[in-house]
């Protein structure tokens, strides 16, 4: 997979690309917006308040009656009751909803990931998708539920601080103002830089567990060589790499705060001082304020301020979330290169004939063909073996089969469909693979054979492993078949989680059957046992084996030498040995071992 350039996406388009998101919830959406909304009505009642009680107080004390006080006091705290009500709902039912969102969408990241053909799996490291599944997506919540939120809440209290602020004094509401966009220009600067700061914290971190991840699951093999100091130094590399980051990170932000500070001060000096002459002019210029209208300033400044602050630490919340929105849209902007036709059709009935019609291929980081104009028939339950030099094309040409790579040119015919008009999962489930490096999943015994059925019964599953000669080591087991495998199948021998992918097999019966070098890890007891499980279920279907030990195939039905020239022979054992040539020198050079 050739490395495509990454164009940084708008904080726009990732805002549209992560909208849809809100639609199941839009109901708790509008109702927390609607919270939102009456907890600021609480803050901007209260310097209106003030205003009223200090006016009467400086122009005519005796209108400040006790009922009066009373009044005021009851109306704020029937707003502080409602505060309470719609700030515990913001923060209970928003949050939920938040994490609802991340959910849904890490339900789709991973649902999209499932889609993608092995050739993105060959140049993207695991760990970094992990990351992107969990950590990027934590963010999600938080900004899912706070973004909108925080926005508005910030935008009612700066419209309405403008309007109730020009009732008093126009032109003091414009000096206050004026430094406003001032602000934002600054802000918007740091913002900038932070966004930057995070994209490349975020793909640091995935770099790093993905390091994690490769020393841990080879720490067999660190121990066996005694290389622990060369992983230490690894990690720590992008250990350090990761703290310059963070400690970039820091920077900015003490920038971008120590700002915030400096315009807080600007404003409230110019409140103060101003605001001060302004009390000082005659009642008749338009300038002129109150002592009323000057506490009632100081108050809406300070709300102004508190709301810009909000936004402020907001910032590093909303640049987490949208550097997390934009790793989650990158892979899912990354189309699977293998898919259904229009119009592909289950395949049903499978007898097993297999045939390679002018087949050529090539990866797509190289040029080189790997095969070139192959043409092959297999009949259907006709045994294959496939031998020759590593580099030939021996899995490849198995693995285009189920369509895990697509073929360059020509076409693979299954029953004589070309395996592209046909749907991937019915190929797929009349294919079953067996291979060197078998992987069982964390879990029971039980639940690594039923992944080859899911419906299978108890006794399914047992006949299955009876029919791969699995079932006496199993029943010996603690648990039997409800022993838990390790990570990996850690806590089983090479032979015995061979016979269990074996036994999966035999469950799922599928009519072709691909046997990629499935006893070359093994001892030589271990692969006598399996040997003889995979003639088992190797009887009755097409297969095509891939083997290093050559005694391992002398009974195939045909032998193909697979060299990058092509089939350079075919034949059955005995006829390939008195011909002498690649595969006789091939068998005496394995004889003589």
């Amino acid at each position: 997979m050739k490395e495509k350039k990454t164009i940084k996406a708008s904080n726009g388009s990732l805002l549209r690309r992560f909208l849809p998101y809100y639609k199941r919830h839009l109901p708790v959406m509008v109702f927390d917006l609607v919270c939102a909304a009456l907890t600021t009505l609480c803050e901007l009642v209260l310097p209106m308040i003030v205003r009223e009680i200090t006016g009467r107080a400086t122009e005519d004390i005796a209108s400040l009656t006790p009922t009066l006080i009373l009044h005021c006091a009851i109306l704020y705290i029937a707003l502080r009751v409602i505060d309470t009500v719609a700030n515990y709902y913001m923060a209970s039912v928003g949050h939920i909803m938040g994490t609802k969102i991340e959910t849904d969408m890490r339900r789709d990241l991973f649902s999209h990931l499932q889609k993608l053909s092995f050739s993105y799996y060959d140049n993207t490291k695991v760990g970094t998708l992990m990351s992107r599944i969990t950590n990027d997506l934590f963010d999600v919540t938080e900004f899912a539920h706070h973004c909108p939120e925080e926005f508005f809440i910030a935008g009612i209290k700066i419209v309405c601080a403008f309007i109730l602020l020009c009732t008093m004094s126009v032109p003091l509401t414009l000096i206050i103002f004026a430094v406003v966009p001032v602000m934002i220009i600054t802000l918007m600067y740091f913002r900038r830089r932070m966004k930057k700061n995070f994209a490349e914290s975020r793909k640091q971190i995935g770099e790093l567990n993905s390091q994690i991840e490769d020393s841990l699951l080879g720490i067999r093999v660190v121990k066996s060589f005694a290389r622990e100091e060369l992983e230490q130094e690894k990690f720590d590399g992008g250990n350090k790499d990761y703290l310059r980051l963070k400690t970039e990170r820091y920077k900015i932000m003490a920038s971008f705060m120590s700002s915030t500070r400096l315009f807080d001060g600007i404003m409230y000096i110019i409140v103060v001082a101003i605001g001060a002459l302004f009390m000082l002019m005659p009642a008749e210029n338009p300038a002129s304020i109150t002592p009323a209208d000057y506490v009632a300033y100081l108050m809406f400044v300070t709300t102004l301020l508190t709301s810009i602050r909000r936004i402020v630490e907001f910032s590093e919340q909303f640049q987490l979330g949208m550097s997390g929105i934009e790793r989650f849209s990158e892979i899912m902007d990354t189309q699977p290169d293998i898919v259904d036709a229009k119009g592909a059709v289950p395949l049903q009935k499978v007898r097993g004939e297999v045939e390679f019609a002018d087949v050529s291929f090539h990866y797509e980081s190289e040029n080189q063909n790997v095969l070139t104009h192959l043409n092959l028939k297999v009949k259907a339950g006709e045994s294959v073996a496939l031998v020759g030099p590593s580099g030939g094309g021996k899995t490849t040409l198995c693995s285009l089969i189920p369509r895990f790579y697509e073929v360059s040119s020509g076409k693979i015919l299954v029953d004589g469909k070309d395996i592209r008009d046909v749907t991937m999962r019915s190929l797929r489930d009349n294919i079953g693979v067996v291979q060197q490096d078998v992987y069982l999943f964390s879990g029971s015994v039980r639940e690594n054979i039923a992944y080859g059925k899911e419906s299978a019964s108890d006794e399914e599953i047992v006949e299955a492993a009876r029919l791969a000669g699995a079932h006496d080591f199993i029943s010996s087991l603690p648990d039997g078949y409800d022993t838990y495998v390790g990570e990996r199948g850690v806590k089983l021998s090479g032979g015995q989680k061979q016979r269990i992918s074996i036994a999966r097999l035999f469950l799922k019966n599928p009519p072709i059957l691909i046997l990629d070098e499935a006893t070359s890890a093994l001892d030589n007891e271990s692969e006598k046992l399996v040997q003889e499980s995979l003639e088992k279920l190797a009887r009755g279907r097409t297969t095509f084996t891939i083997a290093h030990r050559l005694t391992t195939i002398r009974n195939a039905d045909r032998i193909l030498v697979l060299t990058e020239r092509g089939i350079e022979e075919s034949g059955t054992h005995s006829e390939l040995i008195e011909r002498g040539g690649i595969y006789s020198e091939l068998y005496k050079l394995y004889a003589e071992m």
